[in-house]
């Protein structure tokens, strides 16, 4: 049982959850070194949500609000820690959700569909509905819905592998991710990079979209706005400055989080 007056006491609960999710054959070992990278760069970034965070947030709340017909990819780690989040983020922005996994299993696809299921999606794409095939990569993950991923015009790929992002990209998909390491394929590869931890930014970009569609008839003009002033290489370098401005800190012995909003 863990204990709130701990002082680490919120990242250990992930990772309890990312624990529970391998136990549950959610998650994969490979799933946990992964969590343990980006708990790394959380650590750096300062453990909070940072303004160049918002507003990466705020340009993908946008980007779902614009498109024609959005997919929101789900992997293990994912659905181990906000799959609630991510259910609600489909019926906010009408959005199909699909199983994508690097390393698939029909079983384990199944697992993690009724994870999303319990959380009261209807349809969750990526099962045996799996037969499309993206060009140019050599994983499972390769495998795709026709009615999902290989359909879609925007694909939200949160905790992602480069190759995909960018085999998605060369398909002319707008391509949202979440990614802790502003350094990754990933991140650079993407239209849009939230750096910043998944479990923080879900209820973020929810609440955006809910605000963007608040204004009305006028919301989707408003939205592209947004996209139009977005610049997701000059987030990029926010992120590596930021983190190089705390290391410089702590390096003086200052440890304070700074850019959190």
């Amino acid at each position: 049982m863990l204990d709130p007056r701990h002082p680490r006491y919120h990242s250990l609960l992930l990772r309890e959850k990312i624990v529970e999710g391998y136990k549950r054959g959610i998650v994969v070992l490979e799933g946990l070194i992964a969590h343990g990278r980006g708990e790394c760069f959380d650590y750096l970034i300062g453990e909070c949500t940072t303004d160049f965070a918002l507003e990466a947030i705020r340009a993908a709340a946008a980007a779902f609000l614009t498109a024609s017909y959005p997919v929101i990819s789900v992997n293990g780690n994912t659905a181990a820690l906000v799959s609630k989040e991510i259910v609600e983020l489909a019926k906010e922005t009408d959005s199909l959700v699909e199983v994508n996994l690097f390393h698939r299993t029909l079983e384990r696809s199944r697992l993690i569909a009724d994870v999303l299921k319990k959380e009261g999606l209807e349809k969750v794409l990526g099962l045996e509905d799996a037969v499309a095939v993206i060009p140019e990569i050599h994983s499972e993950r390769r495998r795709v819905s026709p009615e999902g991923i290989l359909k879609a015009d925007l694909v939200f790929v949160p905790l992602e592998d480069g190759d995909r992002t960018e085999a998605l990209r060369r398909l002319g998909k707008k391509v949202i991710t979440i990614d802790l390491n502003p350094l990754s394929r990933t991140a650079r590869a993407a239209d849009i990079t939230i750096v910043d931890n998944i479990v923080r930014a879900m209820p973020r970009l929810i609440e955006e979209i809910k605000k963007i569609k608040s204004l009305g008839e006028g919301y989707k003009e408003y939205a592209r706005e947004i996209l139009s002033k977005y610049n997701n290489q000059e987030i990029l370098s926010r992120a590596l400055r930021h983190i190089s401005r705390r290391l410089e800190n702590i390096a003086s012995g200052i440890d304070e989080k700074i850019g959190c909003v």
